[in-house]
């Protein structure tokens, strides 16, 4: 994983780098046709997330956040395990579009929560998108629907380190596996993408539509095979490929087919393919 904050601060004292965040090399690239800054993307005391909507969504629904499952306060979900409906009184810094913190946002509820298949945690907040809006002039980022596409242009925005990493989608990986969790059909990003500890739950942006296509979530630190924070790739024929260096996420699109009107989470809506209970 891409470590909580206190994991990743450890491993940087001891490697004697420091804590100064790593900054993605400036690249060259044709003219995004969306601007992506650090908008609507949110701070948590270890990770980072986003003030997330779909594409249904009400402005007068609930605000909900997206962060990694590995980013759970009470620790990570075990393989299998699929969290709903728990309690949450966790505080979030809402970032406006130069990164500088404008307001507390607190949730009410873990909506959902797994590292099984992906690693996702979703929040409700006890605010609306309509009154974020009126009292900060912040959008939420919509997830898109859609499959992302390999070679897409994306930004990973990491409102802990207020840090946007720049590349693109290098292709899909068939599992990924890490320690004990397994994550299906995940993105794997191109180099310049060298996300650190702290990243962990960064929306990953198509800089096309503005459209959140992924959740950043992990990285091969040292070469080692499938090992915790050493990820490897397996294909359908059960060959395994480490990438060391090469960091990942996971897909968002299968997330929108499981809430209906209000933000609210329906598990057995048509499209739903994400883990149960």
């Amino acid at each position: 994983m891409n470590k909580p904050l206190v994991a990743a601060l450890a491993s940087l004292a001891i490697t004697g780098i420091g804590t100064a965040p790593a900054v993605a090399a400036p690249q060259t690239a044709k003219a995004a046709a969306v601007t992506v800054n650090f908008a609507g993307t949110v701070s948590l005391s270890n990770c980072s997330g986003s003030v997330i909507r779909f594409p249904n969504s009400a402005d007068s629904d609930p605000a909900l956040v997206l962060t990694n499952g590995h980013c759970l306060e009470t620790g990570f979900p075990e393989p299998g395990e699929v969290i709903t409906g728990q309690s949450s009184s966790r505080t979030f810094g809402l970032l406006n579009s130069s990164g500088t913190r404008v307001a507390t946002l607190r949730a009410n509820q873990v909506v959902y929560s797994t590292m099984t298949d992906t690693d996702i945690t979703i929040y409700r907040t006890t605010t609306t998108y309509a009154a974020i809006k009126s009292s900060y002039g912040i959008s939420p980022l919509t997830v898109s629907a859609a499959h992302p596409v390999a070679g897409t242009a994306i930004k990973v925005v990491s409102g802990y380190w207020k840090t946007i990493y720049s590349c693109n989608i290098d292709g899909f990986v068939y599992r990924l596996k890490e320690g004990d969790w397994t994550w299906k059909d995940s993105v794997r990003y191109t180099s310049a993408c060298n996300t650190i500890g702290g990243t962990s739950g960064s929306p990953v942006i198509d800089t096309s539509t503005g459209q959140v296509v992924a959740v950043n979530n992990t990285g091969n630190e040292d070469g080692e095979r499938c090992t915790v924070d050493n990820p490897c790739e397996v294909d359908a024929n059960g060959n395994v490929t480490v990438r060391q260096g090469i960091n990942y996420a996971e897909e968002t699109y299968l997330i929108p087919a499981c809430f209906t009107t209000g933000n609210v989470l329906n598990l057995s809506a048509s499209g739903c393919t994400l883990p149960k209970p």
